[in-house]
């Protein structure tokens, strides 16, 4: 007679519990755990066979590749008591067969410590991790004690992996363009929320990577020269000897807050500065009657997102005698610091959507924020630090790239030759004029 998996003699006593023949007292905890043991069968049973390349019943087996050897019993543990399962064994293999997914479900405690890790970086609090790994009798499922205690213990490897990102060598990313942002948080108990900083960027091969986080008192000019000299390539003329090693960017994003402008500016004065066109369009909105908005919104957006710098200067003028009598605050909004709107324009006409704005670490810092009021006292820098890291880097995993063409390669070398040469004549000492010499005209231009 054949023998029956492990499978079916499990389903046949789901379907005895369904059909109410099972003697069991607590139906529904039995159902969740046949259910549970199912599952893990099933798995266990797919491993098999893919392992010996035939099902359960067929016949040729491969050489080397051994055969079923029965079963040997197996334990997980769960919130419903103890789940027995039966694990198919395999013998007379060229390499022993060991079942991966039994090693999982075996309840290793480092396994379940990495699982408390993940999810307090998705939001859990330790109260609520520790309640999940405890059965209904209250007893913890790890092999030692996980109490909160042993839960804010086990999240601290986060702050380890944060001071290991914190103080890694960014020599070996090439960044083309860098997104810098802040958001504001509850680093100290009882004092005013203080501002976090992030940057991340877009290298030269076209993938993004998060590069630092790091907090500031606030959004100012000396947060900002703090958070940008641990980040600077070693021979910036500002960098007070070698730090971390990044490479001077073609291009720095940022929103329109004047610290990090000033920041941006004497920090890095080998990058072109682009403002964020996300938080120039709010700016814009509030000045403007909801009744105009939608046709001022589509001109500044044909604008800011014009083919040229020159026509995006000239539909500005446009814009500001159209509008100069009736909306002075909103053209005077659109003027500031425009040549910084529009600088993206200079750039490949594929990358101008993805680094003209912010957007993407606005996206995480929602996320961040949301995480941060889930978990009751999450308040001071090294809790705060911990979750915005562990929820930025885990989604920076995820980031998709853009793509870079040997000719935007091109056009970035081009745009860089012409940085560098700006920076030389701006700061090249200053030669005495001769009575011959032709006078030099400075514009404001020069400056952007």
């Amino acid at each position: 007679m054949q023998r029956i998996p492990a499978t079916e003699r499990t389903r046949e006593k789901l379907r005895e519990l369904m059909d109410g023949r099972s003697a069991v007292e607590d139906g529904r905890s039995e159902l969740v755990r046949l259910a549970a043991r199912l599952i893990i069968e099933e798995a266990l049973e797919g491993e098999a066979r893919d392992a010996l390349g035939r099902d359960y019943y067929a016949r040729g087996a491969k050489p080397g590749a051994g055969y079923r050897n029965g079963y040997r019993p197996g334990r997980v543990h769960s919130a419903e008591g103890a789940i027995e399962y039966s694990a198919p064994q395999i013998a007379d293999r060229d390499e022993p067969f060991c079942s991966r997914i039994r090693e999982v479900v075996r309840g290793r405690t480092e396994e379940l410590e990495a699982l408390a890790v993940e999810m307090y970086a998705r939001g859990l609090s330790t109260r609520d991790i520790a309640a999940l790994f405890a059965d209904r009798d209250g007893r913890n499922l790890l092999s030692r004690n996980l109490s909160r205690t042993a839960v804010s213990e086990v999240t601290e490897r986060l702050w380890a992996e944060y001071e290991a990102f914190a103080s890694r060598d960014l020599s070996e990313f090439a960044v083309v363009y860098l997104f810098v942002d802040g958001i504001a948080e509850r680093l100290h108990l009882g004092q005013p929320r203080e501002a976090v900083l992030a940057a991340w960027g877009i290298l030269a091969d076209g993938k993004k990577a998060l590069l630092h986080l790091a907090p500031g008192t606030k959004e100012d000019t000396a947060s900002g020269k703090e958070f940008f000299q641990d980040m600077p390539h070693g021979t910036s003329p500002w960098a007070e000897g070698p730090r971390r090693g990044l490479p001077d960017p073609l291009l720095v994003v940022s929103d329109g807050a004047p610290g990090p402008i000033r920041a941006i500016e004497e920090c890095l004065p080998r990058s072109i500065r682009q403002r964020c066109l996300a938080h120039k369009m709010r700016n814009l909105q509030s000045k403007v009657p909801e009744d105009v908005w939608p046709e001022f919104k589509a001109r500044a957006a044909a604008c800011y997102q014009a083919a040229s710098p020159a026509l995006a200067r000239l539909l500005r003028d446009d814009i500001a005698t159209t509008y100069a009598r009736d909306l002075p605050s909103a053209v005077a909004c659109l003027d500031d610091d425009f040549e910084a709107c529009i600088a993206h324009l200079r750039f490949p006409l594929g990358h101008r959507r993805a680094i003209r704005t912010t957007n993407l670490l606005e996206r995480l810092f929602g996320e961040a924020r949301r995480r941060t009021k889930v978990i009751p006292h999450a308040f001071g820098e090294r809790a705060v630090l911990k979750l915005m890291y562990a929820a930025l880097i885990r989604a920076a995993e995820r980031w998709r790239g853009i793509k870079i063409s040997e000719f935007e390669q091109r056009q970035l070398r081009a745009i860089r030759d012409e940085i560098d040469r700006d920076f030389t004549a701006r700061n090249a000492p200053a030669t005495r004029a001769t009575v011959t010499a032709a006078p030099t005209r400075l514009s404001s231009n020069d400056r952007t």
